[in-house]
C-alpha cells in the first residue's frame, strides 16, 4: 500500500492527500488546499529544495555516502580525484576514465600571471587567504568568456575541470603572498594532494612525504560533498540564475567563510588552546554546563548519533602525528573527548565529536595557520558545488530560487511630509 498523508484546512474543511516517497511529500499540497497558503520553515530545517542523487545522509544512524558508496570505503580506498569523478559523474571511473580524468585536471593547475602578479599584489599585505581566495575564485571566470555559456555540456565540463584544478593553486597563492614568500609553480608530475603541499611549502630540495600526501588526500576526500547545507544552497540558489560557475563557486565560498559553517575546526583549536591543559578539563565542561562557554567540534546539525567522518579523521591524526610529531594540543583533545562522552549532559544531548573536532590538529601539525583551514575546507568542497550545480543545471523542475516570505511589517500607510514627522 503506497504511503499517503492527508492534510486538511480547519478553516475551508478541504482535505488533500498526497504520496510520502523517502519521507518526503510535496508542497503542491499546500497550493492544492489554497494557492496562497505556505510553509513557514526558518533555516530550511523541514525543507527539500531539490532531489539529489549526489550524497546520502542519515544523521540520525551516522551514515554518509557519495552516490551509495559508504564514506569509510572511499577514505580508505580511493582518492580524491577518483571521488570527484565520482561525484560528477554517478559513478567511480574504470582505469581508461580515471587516467584522462587525472590528466584533464593535473593539466589545468595553472593559472594565469595576471591572477598572481597584478590581481593578488592588489591586496593589502595581510589580507586573510580566505577572503583573497573568494575575491580569487570570482575573478578567475572574467579569464574565460565560454564560462557564460552554462547551457553549452561541453563548456560546462571545461570549467569544472578548471575549477577544480585551480583551487589549490589559488589557494596556496593566497597563503604564500600572505606571508610574503615565493610562489611556486605547480607540478604536472605530481598528485593532486601532493601537487597542493608541494606549492605550499617548497623551499629548497622540499619533498612531499608519502604519509602526509595521504592524509591530504583523505582529508579532500572527507570534505568533498555534504549534502544540502549553507555554501552548497548557495551555490545552488546562485546557480538558479544560471550565472557561470566561477560566481556561483564565490557565492558557496563566502557562505563557508562564515564562522558558523566553515571556521569550526578554527574554532576548536582555539578552544583546545584556551584549555591549555588536561588538568582543566573538567572546569571548563562545568562552565559549558553552566552556559558559560560552548563545546566546539562536539554535535552537529544533521548527525544525531555520530559523525563518520569523525573516526576517521582521527586515525589519520595519529598517522600524521607520527610524521610531524604529535601536536601538544592532543592530549586536551583526548582528554576532552574522553570526560564529554562519559558525561550524561552530553551524552543526552548527543554531542559526539564531529569532522571538525581533529581536522584542526592534523592542519596544525602539518604546518597550516588557522588562517588556511577554511580554504583547506573550500578546496575539496569545490567539486561537491560543482556536482550540485551541474544537477541543478540537468534538472528540469528547477527554476531561478524565489523562496517566499511571511510579511510582518505595518500595513498601509500614507506618506509623511518631512517636517511633520
Amino acid at each position: 500500500m503506497p504511503e499517503t498523508i492527508t492534510i486538511t484546512d480547519d478553516r475551508t474543511g478541504k482535505t488533500v492527500t498526497v504520496p510520502i516517497e523517502g519521507g518526503v511529500f510535496p508542497s503542491s499540497a499546500l497550493r492544492e488546499l489554497d494557492p496562497t497558503l505556505y510553509c513557514y520553515d526558518p533555516a530550511y530545517l523541514s525543507t527539500a529544495s531539490t532531489k539529489s542523487s549526489i550524497t546520502y545522509l542519515d544523521g540520525a544512524n551516522g551514515i554518509l555516502r557519495y552516490g551509495g558508496y559508504p564514506i569509510e570505503q572511499l577514505a580508505e580506498k580511493s582518492t580524491y580525484l577518483e571521488v570527484a569523478y565520482l561525484l560528477l559523474n554517478g559513478d567511480l571511473p574504470n582505469e581508461t576514465q580515471l587516467t584522462e580524468w587525472t590528466h584533464d585536471v593535473t593539466h589545468h593547475t595553472f593559472i594565469h600571471e595576471n591572477m598572481r602578479k597584478k590581481f593578488a599584489e592588489g591586496f593589502h599585505y595581510d589580507a586573510h587567504p580566505m577572503g583573497m581566495f573568494v575575491s580569487a575564485i570570482a575573478a578567475l571566470g572574467t579569464f574565460y568568456t565560454g564560462s557564460k555559456d552554462v547551457d553549452d555540456p561541453a563548456q560546462r565540463n571545461i570549467q569544472i575541470r578548471r575549477l577544480i584544478a585551480k583551487s589549490p593553486t589559488i589557494a596556496a597563492m593566497c597563503y604564500k603572498f600572505s606571508v610574503g614568500l615565493p610562489y611556486n609553480q605547480p607540478s604536472n608530475e605530481l598528485s593532486y594532494a601532493a601537487n597542493f603541499l608541494n606549492m605550499m611549502w617548497k623551499i629548497g630540495d622540499y619533498e612531499v612525504d608519502p604519509i602526509l600526501e595521504r592524509a591530504m588526500d583523505v582529508l579532500f576526500i572527507l570534505h568533498a560533498d555534504h549534502e544540502q547545507n549553507c555554501g552548497t544552497t548557495a551555490m545552488r540558489v546562485i546557480g538558479s540564475s544560471h550565472a557561470d560557475p566561477y560566481s556561483s563557486a564565490a557565492g558557496a565560498a563566502s557562505a563557508l567563510y562564515g564562522p558558523l559553517h566553515g571556521g569550526a575546526n578554527e574554532a576548536v583549536v582555539r578552544m583546545l588552546t584556551e584549555i591549555g591543559s588536561i588538568d582543566n578539563v573538567p572546569a571548563f565542561l562545568e562552565s559549558v554546563k553552566n552556559g558559560e562557554g560552548r563545546l566546539m567540534g562536539f554535535g552537529h546539525r544533521v548527525y544525531k548519533n555520530f559523525d563518520p567522518r569523525a573516526t576517521i579523521i582521527k586515525e589519520t591524526a595519529y598517522k600524521v602525528f607520527e610524521v610531524t610529531g604529535k601536536n601538544p594540543l592532543l592530549d586536551v583533545a583526548l582528554k576532552l573527548e574522553e570526560a564529554a562522552l562519559a558525561d550524561p549532559y552530553f551524552v543526552d544531548r548527543k554531542l559526539y565529536p564531529n569532522v571538525d573536532f581533529y581536522s584542526g590538529l592534523i592542519y596544525q601539525a602539518m604546518g597550516f595557520p588557522t588562517s588556511m583551514f577554511t580554504v583547506l575546507f573550500a578546496i575539496p568542497r569545490m567539486v561537491g558545488w560543482l556536482a550540485h550545480w551541474q544537477e541543478l543545471l540537468n534538472d528540469p523542475a528547477q527554476k531561478i530560487s524565489r523562496p517566499r516570505q511571511w510579511y510582518d511589517g505595518p500595513g498601509e500607510r500614507n506618506y509623511i511630509d518631512l517636517a511633520n514627522r
